[in-house]
């Protein structure tokens, strides 16, 4: 019960977020969820032996969207990713010496280096990611391209779950996620890709009709009238699902590892935050990628 209370609590506000609200507002959000993300992992980080520096992780994930948030306001194009993108390489190229020399002012000198990678790989796992989502919101058709992520990343987390528990009988990995099965991966795989093709092929009138309700601005919305081919939409949807599907794998090998079950308790019946998100994580980069490789061959998605 309490697992589907905090999902009917945090779908509507999470789908107003990617479909209406102000660029500033929603990296806002992004970078609240970036921090409690960061914190589990941190929090995780004691269990292997690392003593890891907060504040500086904190300020730096602050950073990441501040600097990102601003990069966008400076983008003189709707389609242009120059700006945006350089910023967020600029900051995950230096984070690796801001946080050594950071740690070179603690009593461990033995733990620095552990210290300072902790605070990275937080950085570079749960905060750039995250930041890619506003990268991709500030696109044209932003709102709907994030829309149809967090549809494909969701069906595919459904579609494991429920196929998994009448169907499962092969175990995917025992050691890492004890509950997954092959027939549950399958059905996540197929499932997704069939929604994503779905969801992207009829993007016009989806849009078409939210804007009509006032869910979806105008700005963020796919109206062009020719989508993608079904074979273009059906690789990205794919691709979506199987990096969701790696980055849910990737947290609970973390999880395994520190000995816990769940990444923290902040949500009822869900765990942690980032045990919300992990999937996202992965899939992410991948939308963010076709997104570039689009423009840039063609100048727009």
């Amino acid at each position: 019960m309490k697992r589907v209370t905090t999902a009917v609590v945090l779908i509507p506000i999470v789908t107003l977020l990617i479909l209406r609200s102000p660029l500033v507002l929603l990296a806002a959000a992004l970078a609240l969820v970036a921090l409690l993300g960061t914190r589990e992992l941190l929090g995780m980080a004691g269990h292997y032996g690392v003593d890891p520096m907060h504040r500086p992780t904190y300020a730096y994930v602050v950073l990441v969207f501040a600097a990102a948030c601003l990069a966008l306001e400076w983008q003189t194009q709707v389609a242009d990713l120059g700006a945006s993108t350089l910023t967020l390489l600029v900051l995950s190229v230096v984070a690796p010496f801001v946080f050594l020399v950071i740690a070179m002012a603690r009593p461990d000198l033995a733990g620095c280096y552990r210290t300072a990678a902790a605070s990275l790989f937080a950085v570079l796992y749960v905060a750039m990611p995250l930041a890619l989502l506003l990268v991709i919101r500030s696109l044209w058709a932003g709102g709907f391209l994030l829309l149809y992520l967090m549809l494909v990343v969701w069906s595919g987390d459904t579609f494991a779950y429920y196929a998994g528990r009448a169907l499962g009988r092969h175990k995917l990995s025992p050691r890492i996620s004890p509950g997954k099965t092959w027939e549950g991966t399958a059905s996540s795989f197929i499932g997704s890709m069939l929604l994503g093709w779905v969801i992207f092929g009829h993007a016009p009138t989806i849009c078409d009709a939210l804007m009509r309700a006032g869910v979806l601005a105008r700005a963020y919305a796919y109206t062009a009238q020719r989508t993608p081919d079904t074979a273009e939409i059906l690789v990205l949807s794919a691709a979506i699902n199987i990096a969701a599907q790696l980055g849910d794998l990737a947290e609970s090998l973390i999880k395994r590892g520190a000995g816990v079950k769940d990444s923290g308790t902040l949500l009822p019946g869900h765990g942690g935050v980032l045990d919300r998100i992990d999937a996202l994580l992965f899939a992410a980069p991948v939308l963010w990628y076709y997104a570039g490789l689009k423009i840039l061959a063609q100048g727009h998605l």
